[in-house]
């Protein structure tokens, strides 16, 4: 914990220069755009857009008994959002470290600033989308109070995000096959998770499977609260406070081992 509690006051003690880092970050993926700060928002919009457009007006698919709603295309965007961000996140976290190689070598400025400049950029992007999404379900149960637990969903994928990315980063850093691997773990990660069908729908016998995913549960939080109105059960909960707390432990571990070495790798 020590470890990154001073990760966490190195964060803390250069926030300004982080959030200008940040809005560079964001300005640096609409530049020489037509929509400027409009594109980066109208990509995922437009997609879960078409979910909507092709499963629920136009096929008019439905899902059958056990799932939180019987529309495809609401209980596809309810997934697939969260999914997109995670997989944002984590990615530009990832490479964070190796973009920032060169300024790391000449600049004694601490590593966890440019992944946490990654991962805050993607949350800004996506994380206005999220509360969209949620500010257009919840009138569905009239604002009822399991509405509440949104946000604290949202900010513990955040939290996870940020975590997961700087260790992705560290490892991508004395390794670069792990861009490679973990690329490929994002793109077949949306089919083990409850996303694209109900969690009901996948075998019993390997449901555990699902739980590999440190967005299943998150996801199924989603789910209960803006398709059923309901609070998340508290496997949703103890599901992902475990998994941030194994990616902590993963991280101390990685910048205990990579302090001295971090920089050369890089």
């Amino acid at each position: 914990m020590r470890t990154l509690l001073n990760e966490l006051r190195a964060v803390w003690h250069a926030k300004v220069l982080v959030w200008v880092l940040t809005r560079r970050e964001v300005a640096a993926r609409h530049s020489g755009t037509a929509l400027g700060v409009l594109w980066p928002y109208l990509q995922p919009l437009l997609t879960v857009a078409a979910y909507y457009l092709v499963f629920d007006v136009v096929f008019s698919m439905r899902l059958g008994d056990g799932a939180p709603t019987h529309a495809v295309g609401a209980f596809l965007i309810v997934g697939a959002l969260p999914w997109m961000a995670f997989c944002d996140a984590v990615s530009r976290g990832m490479n964070s470290l190796i973009d920032a190689g060169g300024l790391l070598q000449k600049n004694p400025l601490p590593p966890v600033l440019f992944t946490t400049r990654a991962v805050l950029a993607s949350s800004l992007i996506y994380g206005p989308l999220l509360v969209l999404v949620g500010l257009a379900y919840a009138p569905m149960h009239r604002f009822q109070w399991p509405v509440l637990a949104f946000p604290v969903l949202l900010g513990l994928q955040l939290l996870l995000c940020l975590l997961l990315g700087f260790a992705l980063a560290i490892l991508a850093a004395a390794l670069r096959d792990t861009v490679q691997l973990v690329g490929f773990l994002l793109s077949v990660g949306i089919y083990l998770s409850p996303i694209l069908f109900p969690l009901t729908l996948f075998p019993e016998a390997w449901r555990w499977v699902l739980w590999l995913n440190p967005m299943t549960a998150l996801v199924q939080g989603y789910q209960e609260i803006l398709l059923r109105g309901t609070w998340p059960p508290l496997s949703v909960w103890w599901v992902t406070l475990a998994w941030i707390a194994a990616t902590a432990t993963l991280l101390a571990l990685l910048v205990r081992r990579s302090q001295d070495q971090l920089v050369d790798w890089l």
